[in-house]
């Protein structure tokens, strides 16, 4: 009576061994995916994609506008111009966060509504120095088909209107997914 008490025991322990050892065939079959897409940060004109939402009371004195928070709704196209093909938008906020240079806290999920990403969103939250030349921000999480989603954003610059403020900066996003 006791060998089978202790079998089954046994059988209870290594259970759960077994299966955290073989997981679920979706979870197998992890891929590497480059996105290419321009993010256009557009802060003039009457339909502005970023807007500001708080200052620190030292905000407009300080050389890199630290204190500054905008929420962000820009749009990501396949090309550099604004006009070209919507393949998502980015979605969340970025703030000032740095005193000695201008580097932004950015906390934005990148929602594409294009394709085969229809739908799915990737998630970065990172540190952009925005005076280097190529930036880079750490990818955290994802939903749809980027769900267990991690990687880097390289970002770089393409243009920056001094008068307006508005930008367009080009993203390749490295992300590994299921």
């Amino acid at each position: 009576m006791a060998k089978p008490l202790l079998l089954l025991l046994l059988l209870f322990t290594l259970l759960p061994l077994i299966h955290a050892s073989n997981p679920p065939k979706t979870l197998r079959r992890e891929k590497l995916s480059h996105l290419h897409f321009y993010w256009h940060d557009v802060v003039s004109g009457r339909n502005p994609s970023a807007i500001q939402v708080a200052q620190a009371a030292t905000t407009n004195s300080s050389a890199t506008g630290f204190g500054m928070v905008r929420m962000i709704d820009n749009p990501m196209t396949e090309s550099p111009d604004l006009g070209s093909k919507l393949v998502g938008r980015a979605q969340g906020m970025y703030a000032s966060s740095a005193q000695e240079e201008v580097g932004l806290l950015m906390a934005m999920n990148l929602a594409f509504v294009e394709g085969k990403y229809n739908g799915s969103t990737l998630t970065v939250l990172g540190r952009n120095p925005v005076m280097e030349e190529t930036r880079e921000m750490p990818v955290v999480g994802g939903s749809g088909l980027f769900r267990l989603a991690r990687g880097y954003v390289q970002v770089r610059t393409h243009s920056l209107d001094i008068k307006t403020g508005d930008a367009t900066v080009e993203y390749n996003v490295y992300v590994l997914h299921y």
